[in-house]
């Protein structure tokens, strides 16, 4: 029964490794996309420093701020420094897989974006949430977050340079409540309504 019950959550870890592997190719063979209002490109370094309302988009990536810089590895790799100005920050957004028009959003006054590991860093006044329906189901604010886009996974740490350190701050995270949760809460008025038994 037990070696069954292994083999079932071996293939259950497989499946969703699976289906996130064919999420991701969905926005990772997709073309990147840049506009901009100033370009400086130094082809011998590969280093492209985009200005002014820079808007990236690859597949349902898309990412602002008024300032990028874009370097491109020798595999043809693409690594983004999103730089925030004026009083604006640098944002993203992205799709998630799975029913009910799931997304994660970010803005932070950096954002750094490797194309290669997927791996999406946000630095000082941080903040991720991700939307279900168009309504937050989550949000977490701190210095630094990292968010793995691949496997949907962040971390949290209380300093803008990516350590947790004591006394440095505190993170905040904002979970509302699901139906499934929010339904047995509903229902408890109707319940109480009932004549005690004996009566």
């Amino acid at each position: 029964m037990k070696k069954n019950m292994n083999q079932l959550m071996l293939a259950a870890a497989l499946l969703l490794a699976a289906c996130a592997a064919q999420a991701e190719k969905a926005d990772s063979s997709k073309p990147t996309q840049i506009t901009f209002d100033q370009l400086d490109a130094d082809d011998v370094k590969q280093i492209k420093t985009f200005t002014g309302n820079v808007v990236l988009t690859r597949g349902t990536l898309l990412m602002k701020s008024p300032k990028a810089v874009v370097t491109e590895d020798p595999e043809g790799y693409q690594y983004v420094v999103l730089i925030a100005g004026g009083g604006t920050q640098a944002t993203f957004r992205q799709k998630l897989d799975g029913p009910n028009d799931q997304w994660v959003e970010g803005q932070a006054d950096r954002i750094e974006y490797d194309n290669k590991t997927e791996l999406v860093k946000l630095f000082t006044k941080a903040q991720i949430k991700k939307t279900e329906a168009g309504k937050t189901t989550s949000q977490v604010d701190s210095e630094f977050i990292s968010y793995d886009s691949r496997k949907e996974f962040f971390a949290v740490k209380n300093t803008a340079s990516g350590e947790s350190k004591p006394g440095a701050g505190r993170g905040t995270m904002v979970i509302q409540p699901t139906n499934k949760q929010a339904a047995p809460a509903a229902a408890a008025p109707a319940a109480s309504s009932a004549p005690a038994p004996g009566k």
